[in-house]
């Protein structure tokens, strides 16, 4: 059975880039009924935190990623926290020691920074010397005597060529001369990414290693420590890079980068699903507008492609104002906008929610703007804008709102219908029309001379308000 893994670290919230490699690793598990695997690798003590662990669940879950093991669901292969894993890390290192694959390093930081700028000097890739690596018995007792603190050193064969088949850029060649022997444990006891990654993968039985092309040079080094401990080596995939507009690596600089700030922003799951998903893939179909379900049906991990992927904010804002649009059921949408509303201090029943959201989502691409689209739903004492007053300081203009509101002082509800059939009579009474009429009823009503459909509005916020802000204009501009 095909088994994969996603494997962040909790040190913050969880960034677009790692976002896609968790997605790509579950379409690829859901696609060929396979297992995901979610681990958490918080042995940066310092960074790791608890709230960060739980902050990337709760995103992962919203934006409809689900794993079948992980620490907050158990399993047959856990624990699945490299924190609760140090006995297991221990147990492989002694089996690495009597091989023989490992060594005690004394080399002072110092001593490896002067390393690096001798090679950097003379034109050469950086990489320890081997000086510890020959060191008789008697030279490692005289050092520890002294008090020298020392790293454990995987032994990398000399000159070697890893050679791997990677599902995205096939063959892969690198010389291990490149980055010679490479600490595995650190001076402290605690183990390094590269030693740890392939035990925990070895032992959760992972068969495909989907992650960022960043991660293609510790691939062989894993590669290396497979060999010598006699596991299998899995199959792997490396991602192509994010890049923002300017096609630099998308960072900060691009804005807000983690999910947890589209989901804030008002983006809605689907939309980042399917806008994630397009980041260096792309359906059959020529629409870009594909579902999850859809999505997971059609994809091929061989049609990824090996270029960077360009993260287009625009198009995805597009995407998103699509779903919420044509795509997501008004019911539901109204459900995932009520937090919005709120925030904004709009305060309604579902009913009245659902009302609204009918009458703009076809205005708004986030749920941020219902700030905006929705105020005049909700706000009945604001102000006039100052290109809006022209309207009603105009006697034509106020002798239209006038006359609408004689029209509807006696009644007690009002439809699009009634709305319709009091502008028509008017247009006749007061040989009024386009602008003329319509304008001045629409700043009456909202301040603005743009926005919503008043017809909707009048409906929607209901005959006491509709009365209560014509009175007000009429106040104001009389």
């Amino acid at each position: 059975m095909i088994r994969v893994r996603f494997a962040p670290s909790p040190t913050g919230y969880i960034h677009l880039g790692n976002v896609r490699t968790a997605l790509f690793n579950y379409i690829f598990a859901r696609h060929n009924n396979g297992k995901l695997v979610l681990r958490i690798e918080d042995t940066d003590k310092e960074r790791s935190k608890k709230e960060y662990e739980e902050a990337l669940i709760d995103d992962l879950k919203w934006l409809g990623i689900t794993w079948d093991e992980g620490p907050d669901v158990g399993g047959d292969y856990g624990p699945y926290r490299q924190s609760e894993r140090t006995e297991i890390y221990n147990k492989y290192l002694q089996k690495l020691k009597q091989s023989g694959h490992v060594y005690k390093c004394y080399c002072t930081p110092e001593e490896l920074e002067e390393e690096r700028k001798k090679a950097l000097a003379e034109g050469r890739p950086p990489r320890y010397s081997g000086k510890c690596r020959n060191l008789r018995e008697e030279e490692r007792k005289k050092l520890e005597e002294e008090g020298k603190s020392y790293v454990w050193r995987f032994r990398v064969p000399d000159g070697e060529v890893i050679a791997f088949e990677d599902l995205i850029k096939g063959t892969v060649e690198i010389n291990v001369n490149e980055f010679g022997d490479f600490v595995i444990v650190r001076s402290d006891g605690s183990p390094v990414y590269n030693f740890v990654v392939v035990i925990d993968d070895a032992l959760m039985k992972i068969t495909h290693i989907i992650r960022g092309e960043d991660h293609l040079s510790n691939t062989p080094k894993q590669i290396l420590i497979y060999r010598a401990l006699g596991f299998e080596e899995p199959k792997f995939a490396h991602l192509p890079i994010i890049l923002g507009e300017d096609k630099s690596k998308l960072s900060k600089r691009h804005g807000a980068v983690s999910l947890r700030a589209f989901r804030d922003d008002g983006y809605v799951s689907e939309a980042m699903f399917n806008g994630l998903a397009l980041l260096g893939w792309h359906p059959k179909r020529d629409s870009e507008v594909i579902t999850p379900d859809e999505i997971i049906k059609e994809f091929d991990i061989k049609d990824v492609h090996n270029a960077p992927a360009v993260f287009d904010r625009a198009k995805l804002k597009w995407l998103n104002g699509v779903y919420i649009r044509e795509i997501l059921d008004l019911e539901d949408l109204t459900k995932r906008a009520i937090p919005f509303f709120e925030n904004f201090g709009y305060k309604a029943d579902f009913e009245y929610y659902k009302k609204v959201m009918e009458a703009i989502r076809d205005s708004i691409e986030t749920l941020m703007e219902i700030g905006e689209r929705a105020k005049p739903f909700f706000i009945d004492d604001f102000e006039y804008d100052e290109d809006a007053k022209k309207f009603l300081e105009d006697e034509s203009g106020y002798k239209v709102v006038q006359t609408f509101y004689e029209k509807i002082k006696d009644k007690d509800k009002i439809t699009k219908e009634d709305f319709k059939k009091i502008t028509k009579e008017i247009q006749k009474e007061l040989k009024v029309k386009g602008k003329g009429l319509f304008m001045p009823i629409r700043v009456a009503l909202t301040g603005k001379t743009s926005g919503v459909d008043v017809a909707t509005l009048v409906e929607v916020i209901g005959i006491e308000k509709v009365k209560h802000r014509l009175e007000r204009a009429l106040e104001y501009f009389g």
